[in-house]
């Protein structure tokens, strides 16, 4: 298929569902409060599609079957599932807590600010927002990498078409938007994902003969108990768990879901289905080492495991199977794009009143769209760096594994402080960047004089297992021991709670003022 005719595909897709963004919002967004966080009003099926949706981006058709085919196959991509179900669990439960606590909350950074300080504030600002934008520069760099290679469109031509469309109807209809096109991307997502596994296993002679020549290339690659894929599956989940903890788009449709009620069970369908998903996705990279001729070690430059799944059905299928894959794809970006732009928008918009002097809701509403188009198009350019995204998204993973356990224990306990919070948090980040597999820090710590001799080799399992145990370990410490240390550094006096209800304010009320 020429590419031209593609473009034409992409582009009938792209307007459809900004069309559909449009007409979905039209007289619904009122105000900032409806743009950015439609509080209340999404009942149990739309949040448990838009769940699936936000989560499951074009990264699914990449790094699951990657690691089902380089990483340790059938037991690798269980631990990836498992990880993937893993925060939206956690939120389950977290979820009913953040509302009742935080009952006119918009984002993680005010509650960061109101219960642990500025410093606190800022570093969980950081923190979020790296790991936010450097997914969504991901996913275009997939997305238009695939394209590229498939249909030789040049990657900055769709990363234009995709961001301007799904800007189009973000900017203007927000997160009720983004929640109404997520439904429909995920009625059509589950059912191709279906679809495409049934076709490979019958273009392939059924399972029997995909399980006899996988067997015949590596038979670890089918054994759930292989080591090296339960060592890499550990440590994705817990990188997994660490970052999506801190990830806004979360948070946002805590406050969107009816009730208590319609969160629990939309967070728990959508993470046994995601793990399906996941795991479904992963097969593909273990059915491709046995008819692919793929090159799986890392330090080759032909190195081509990342795309296994396309390959498979670039070498297996006829054209219109391939641009049908090629569609889910699409969806996948635009369903995970269209929720970090406006979770992205959303984090900074509701810490404006603390910075301005009461702006109006129109200002807000200016700011919040403003920003949605500078974060994407920070997006694209930090697309078009293909080669440092991959290193900077597991970097941003190890931000959050370091700062997401003590981020939370404050949800619960009153006795962590500010202070222990970034001692916790920063003593975590220092035991993760030690292990962390990076040639430039280790080249770096390295060349430190006597600690270089002894620098520890660098493992995943250690750096990401480190970085979270320790900050999670020390703020319990700090929390229950800072009655024996100093006074000046480590508060003694417990946490009021309510100041949580009473500092964090709907952003129509009034008395919300400029931060001191």
């Amino acid at each position: 298929m020429q590419s031209v005719v593609f473009l034409s595909i992409l582009f009938l897709l792209l307007a459809s569902f900004t069309a559909l963004g449009f007409w979905h919002s039209r007289g619904r967004v009122k105000s900032v409060e409806d743009l950015i966080t439609a509080r209340n009003s999404i009942g149990r099926g739309a949040i448990t599609a838009t769940l699936i949706s936000s989560v499951m981006g074009v990264w699914i058709l990449f790094i699951p079957a990657e690691a089902g085919a380089v990483f340790g196959g059938v037991s690798a991509i269980i631990g990836y599932g498992i990880g993937e179900a893993l925060p939206l669990l956690t939120y389950a439960k977290l979820g009913p807590r953040i509302r009742k606590l935080i009952p006119n909350g918009h984002s993680l950074t005010e509650y960061a600010y109101v219960r642990y300080g500025p410093a606190a504030y800022f570093l969980v600002l950081v923190v979020s927002i790296c790991y936010m934008l450097l997914f969504l520069s991901a996913e275009l760099t997939g997305m238009t990498g695939v394209l590229e290679l498939i249909m030789e469109i040049p990657r900055w031509q769709s990363a234009l078409m995709i961001i301007f469309f799904v800007l189009l109807y973000t900017g203007y209809g927000g997160i009720r938007a983004s929640i109404f096109t997520d439904t429909i991307q995920t009625l059509l997502i589950l059912p191709l994902m279906i679809a495409f596994a049934l076709f490979i296993v019958y273009t392939l002679g059924g399972a029997t003969t995909i399980y006899t020549n996988v067997f015949s290339v590596d038979p670890n690659l089918l054994n759930p108990g292989f080591k090296t894929g339960l060592f890499f599956g550990f440590w994705v989940a817990i990188a997994i768990l660490s970052a999506e903890l801190m990830n806004q788009t979360w948070w946002q449709r805590i406050y969107a879901s009816r009730d208590d009620s319609n969160l629990q069970t939309s967070f728990i369908a959508a993470a046994l289905i995601n793990m399906f998903i996941v795991i479904l996705a992963g097969l593909f990279g273990v059915i491709a080492r046995g008819h692919v001729d793929l090159i799986t070690d890392p330090s080759n430059p032909g190195y081509n495991a990342s795309s296994s799944l396309f390959l498979l059905f670039q070498t297996v299928s006829p054209e219109p199977i391939l641009v049908g894959v090629l569609i889910l794809a699409i969806l996948l970006t635009i369903g995970s794009a269209d929720s970090l732009l406006n979770a992205l928008s959303s984090l900074i918009t509701a810490d404006l009143p603390k910075y301005f002097n009461t702006p109006s809701d129109n200002s807000l509403r200016f700011g919040a769209r403003l920003l949605t188009v500078i974060v994407a198009f920070v997006a694209i350019y930090i697309s078009l760096q293909a080669r440092s995204v991959l290193g900077l998204f597991l970097l941003a993973d190890l931000l959050c594994a370091a700062v997401a356990g003590p981020f939370l224990y404050g949800l619960y306990s009153k006795k962590t402080t500010g202070s222990g919070f970034l001692i916790s948090s920063l003593s975590g980040l220092v035991v993760g960047i030690i292990y962390f597999p990076n040639q430039t820090i280790s080249s770096f710590l390295g060349s430190l004089p006597y600690y270089g001799s002894i620098h520890p080799t660098p493992n995943f399992l250690f750096a990401f297992f480190g970085a979270a145990f320790i900050s999670t370990s020390l703020t319990v410490i700090l929390s229950h021991g800072k009655y024996y240390l100093p006074q000046k550094i480590f508060s003694h006096e417990d946490f009021d709670f309510d100041r949580l209800t009473t500092e964090i304010k709907d952003l129509h009320d009034p008395t919300t003022t400029k931060k001191k």
